[in-house]
């Protein structure tokens, strides 16, 4: 699958592997240029059987997000492709998502901030963003699938809305969140948006927030 972006514009590198391997995927990364990361912690949602009966299907998974430069995600991808073997099923997933613009980080290879992007091929797949309270990321999950979704990942998180806070014992009290990041074809997004609008009732105040990105480049995903 080719790249949209131009070899010296910015992208978005997310890696979700299992937990253990961000280590790993971070070595990759520094190897091939990439400098800096984050690494975060996430629950993977794609059923088996077998380990639904040991009680092992609630999967840990480590997420990595970097911003570089795409000739050095392209590269990057590739390693991880091949040295984290994201070629076999349930061995991780990576992919890159534009970005218009970075404050600071710097590279000699860097364009212009101010520069347009340059247009490309259609995006063969989306992210599909879902931020709902904490106990909702099961139902968006089970609404997404119900309509071709193969699976998500879910990452705990807190509010910050100015609506949201509430008191306990005189203490601000955040309530936490859940976000749930579905990877999914560029046919299938608007039926899995429709669905999960519907069923957690995204529309209606205080319900959630839900967002689409374009992604260029995908390893891992099979459908």
């Amino acid at each position: 699958m080719g790249n949209n972006a131009g070899s010296g514009e910015w992208v978005l590198l997310c890696a979700i592997v299992n937990f253990g391997a961000a280590g790993k995927v971070m070595s990759v990364l520094r190897q091939q240029g990439v400098t800096g990361g984050t690494i975060f912690l996430g629950k993977g949602t794609v059923r088996n059987h077998l380990l639904e009966i040991l009680d092992l299907n609630d999967i840990r998974k480590e997420i990595v997000l970097s911003v570089t430069l795409s000739s050095l995600a392209d590269r990057a991808l590739e390693a991880l492709n091949k040295q984290l073997t994201l070629y076999k099923p349930h061995h991780g997933i990576a992919f890159t998502i534009p970005v218009k613009g970075q404050i600071g980080i710097h590279h000699p290879e860097a364009p212009d901030q101010s520069e347009e992007r340059r247009g490309g091929n259609k995006p063969m797949h989306n992210a599909i963003f879902v931020i709902v309270d904490k106990g909702k990321a099961e139902e968006v999950v089970e609404a997404a699938k119900s309509v071709g979704a193969r699976g998500a990942t879910v990452i705990n998180a807190r509010g910050s809305g100015i609506h949201e806070t509430q008191k306990l014992f005189a203490m601000s009290i955040e309530p936490e969140k859940e976000i749930v990041m579905i990877l999914a074809q560029t046919e299938l997004t608007d039926a899995i948006v429709s669905k999960v609008s519907e069923e957690l009732q995204i529309e209606e105040p205080g319900k959630g927030i839900m967002f689409i990105l374009n992604v260029d480049k995908t390893y891992g995903l099979y459908d």
